[in-house]
């Protein structure tokens, strides 16, 4: 039995500056994912999104890999979040089970597909939590509107935070095979087997409509809070300007005022 062990370390991970400084030779790589496989069948998958995969590897090299990959990583995360899978490959039939899965065939191809599901498991976990986050941020502020009708928040703030959501959003969609599998699996009966029931074992589609959905009513809300926050400022605007335009006037009227005595 192996075990595959996804780690979201940070945002993102510059896998080609890693993969020109780690001076082992990969099996696969690309603009934003590379895959190591050596002689021991330990297995390396690092991808652009933040996220490492290990399989056969013991926890001390994973902590020696993971501090190796630090200085590459943009905003490493304080609470790191971790998935691992049981994998069986001494069997005669593939089998996909809650907490494991059983394979009848094994090889880097195939443990490759199997850390890839893994590896976006977790990361739907990370944008998952985000999008919680962000959720409870948003509530506050319509709890506010609810109590006081009205809202303590900056216009700037309120865009930073649609531009988050967006971001998110865009990453989710850029960074992971969420509606098409790898081009491998196109090919290969067998690897699209194993990819179509890990996908069904993680629920990866239907956590991916869940997170999107939590950020559209996200969305929704702050731009609800973005127009009430522009009419508020039309109207201090407006105030502003009336009240120049009655200091002018009473300006004109004391000159007058002035010149007539």
């Amino acid at each position: 039995m192996e075990k595959v062990i996804a780690i979201h370390i940070a945002d993102s991970i510059d896998v080609r500056k890693f993969w020109k400084s780690f001076g082992v030779s990969e099996r696969y790589h690309s603009s934003s994912e590379i895959f190591y496989a050596n002689e021991k069948e330990q297995y390396l998958y690092l991808l652009t999104y933040g996220v490492v995969v290990f399989c056969g590897y013991n926890e001390a090299e994973i902590a020696n890999i993971t501090g190796q990959l630090k200085p590459y990583c943009k905003n490493l995360l304080s609470d790191v979040m971790r998935e691992e899978l049981p994998v069986h490959t001494s069997t005669n039939k593939d089998a996909f089970e809650y907490n494991e899965i059983h394979i009848s065939k094994s090889g880097p191809n195939v443990i490759r597909i199997i850390m890839l599901n893994v590896a976006q498991s977790v990361a739907l976990d990370y944008y998952a939590k985000l999008g919680e986050e962000l959720m409870t941020e948003t509530n506050q502020y319509i709890q506010q509107l609810e109590t006081r009708g009205k809202i303590n928040i900056s216009f700037r703030k309120l865009k930073m935070f649609i531009g988050k959501v967006l971001n998110i959003k865009n990453r989710i969609a850029y960074n992971l095979y969420i509606f098409d599998s790898p081009e491998e699996t196109w090919e290969d009966e067998y690897l699209n087997r194993i990819d179509s029931g890990l996908r069904r074992t993680f629920d990866i589609r239907i956590r991916f409509r869940d997170i999107d959905n939590l950020l559209q009513i996200i969305r929704d809300n702050l731009n609800l809070l973005n127009d009430l926050a522009q009419h508020r400022y039309s109207n201090i605007l407006e105030w502003v300007v009336i009240l120049l335009i009655l200091a002018e006037v009473i300006d004109l009227i004391i000159a007058r005022f002035i010149l007539h005595y």
